[in-house]
């Protein structure tokens, strides 16, 4: 009994939790089939398409096949730019997709700053 409890929390809780991702024209062609179920949609910001008002941004998002606009409440992060590689967090509301999560891929090498030698004689690369 015990292991059917946890068992049906466990199938339960994860799904409710489940976020889809799907790139562009993934999310274009389910679109009917989605609803308003939150799903994460994958693409790159179109050059141009960037409109900010207040605390919202609209713009447009490709995968290089299809195209959608997103409208996201809220500031968009710090290394969101056109052509940008963006995942958008939300739900569909007619043809515009609604977003209250915007994720930015960015390089997975890291590059530390130019530190200098300070006065008092540290030096970051010395041994």
């Amino acid at each position: 009994m015990c292991v059917a409890a946890i068992g049906a929390l466990l199938i339960g809780g994860l799904a409710n939790n489940v976020v889809y991702f799907r790139t562009v024209s993934e999310a274009e062609a389910s679109r009917a089939h989605d609803g308003t179920s939150r799903l994460r949609v994958a693409g790159a910001v179109v050059p141009g398409s960037v409109v900010t008002v207040g605390g919202e941004v609209t713009f447009e998002l490709t995968d290089g096949r299809a195209i959608v606009t997103v409208h996201h409440q809220g500031d968009p992060p710090e290394l969101f730019a056109d052509g940008a590689p963006v995942v958008s967090e939300g739900h569909w509301v007619g043809d515009v997709f609604d977003s209250d999560r915007l994720m930015i891929k960015h390089g997975s090498q890291y590059t530390p700053p130019n530190v200098k030698a300070s006065a008092n004689g540290y030096n970051p690369v010395a041994p």
